[in-house]
């Protein structure tokens, strides 16, 4: 029974959605010089993992608030807070800098999911104005001016080459995922998060610290975003006072094609890994093929289309509903013929 269960859990259409996504994005990867003029290197990878360094974790941060189903827009801004606050106080210590983006996006992140719980507001609303406030507050410490990141030390040393394919960005990057898998899997968060998405009525009653909870989730969001953003800046060597509303569209790409449900209550920390990784493919086969920006902005959207049309709440019923009927269809000749051979 409980291989069945497993096997019954792969062929769900969340998790057939995470496997063939990335398998059909891996091999129009893989196959790039059949159907184009140039050889994938160990170049072409490392860049591909440097562009999911800064999407995954905006993924990662957009994600987690999706499976509570909540929606936090504000990750822009405190991509861009981050990147202008790791550049300011990294000037002498890299590391310094990172710590202080990481902390203040948090604590933002837990005033503003604190608001979220306490009034029991949608998040949606709340975030967006955050977002546009972030950007505002980023200007000002900026002095609306690109600033430009003077510890050449530290940029080097995020960009520089780790096995052929790696760099300790895209390495902070993966192992910020598996903390956040063994954390999410193997203690009560994990089961806690998707009731928050699930039913939150029935969460509250079943004992679970929804306002705690929440709180948590948007501090844990603003921190990703926050270290998204001063790695980005590092990466960059200055820190860019508005990403535009690309990388919000990429992670909820990564999001769905890992198996979110944009319902909440339904999602893996792998899938979501999953998904960044196509996304990032993806975006590096548009790199080498010099594909338009407005092909790849179809191509995106297309996606998502197909993606939210698989996760619409009907869809699996009515499929059911016409299988029986096709069902009751074949049996009817059956059930006609023994009464005419009695008349």
């Amino acid at each position: 029974m409980s291989g069945r269960r497993r096997l019954g859990r792969w062929l769900r259409p969340e998790a057939m959605v995470r496997v063939l996504s990335f398998a059909v994005v891996l091999a129009a990867y893989l196959l790039t010089p059949v159907y184009h003029d140039h050889s994938l290197s160990d170049f072409d990878v490392f860049n591909t993992l440097q562009g999911f360094a800064s999407l995954g974790l905006i993924a990662l941060a957009l994600g987690l608030t999706i499976i509570a189903a909540e929606f936090d827009v504000s990750v822009l801004g405190m991509q861009a807070l981050g990147g202008v606050l790791a550049v300011k106080a990294g000037a002498d210590s890299g590391l310094l800098g990172v710590l202080a983006a990481t902390a203040a996006c948090a604590f933002l992140g837990a005033v503003q999911g604190g608001v979220i719980a306490k009034l029991r507001i949608q998040s949606m609303s709340v975030t967006i104005g955050t977002y546009i406030a972030l950007l505002g507050l980023t200007n000002v410490i900026a002095g609306n001016e690109t600033l430009t990141f003077t510890n050449t030390g530290a940029a080097i040393w995020i960009n520089q080459t780790v096995a052929s394919f790696f760099s300790p960005r895209s390495l902070i990057a993966l192992g910020v995922f598996a903390l956040v898998m063994l954390v999410v899997g193997a203690t009560r968060i994990g089961p806690e998060l998707r009731a928050l998405g699930g039913d939150r009525r029935a969460g509250r009653v079943a004992g679970v610290p929804v306002d705690r909870r929440l709180t948590a989730l948007f501090a844990v969001s603003g921190a990703l975003a926050g270290l998204a953003g001063a790695m980005l800046a590092y990466s960059n060597a200055s820190a860019s006072l508005n990403p535009g509303l690309g990388p919000l569209v990429l992670a909820a790409a990564a999001a769905v094609l890992g198996g979110l449900s944009l319902r909440g209550g339904r999602g893996a920390i792998w899938g979501l890994l999953l998904g960044a990784l196509a996304v990032a493919l993806l975006e590096q086969v548009f790199t080498v093929t010099a594909l338009p920006a407005s092909s790849a902005q179809i191509v995106f959207g297309s996606l998502l289309l197909v993606v939210v049309v698989v996760d619409a709440p009907d869809l699996r019923s009515s499929l059911a509903r016409l299988q029986a009927r096709r069902a009751s269809m074949r049996q009817l000749p059956h059930e006609i013929k023994p009464k005419a051979q009695r008349s």
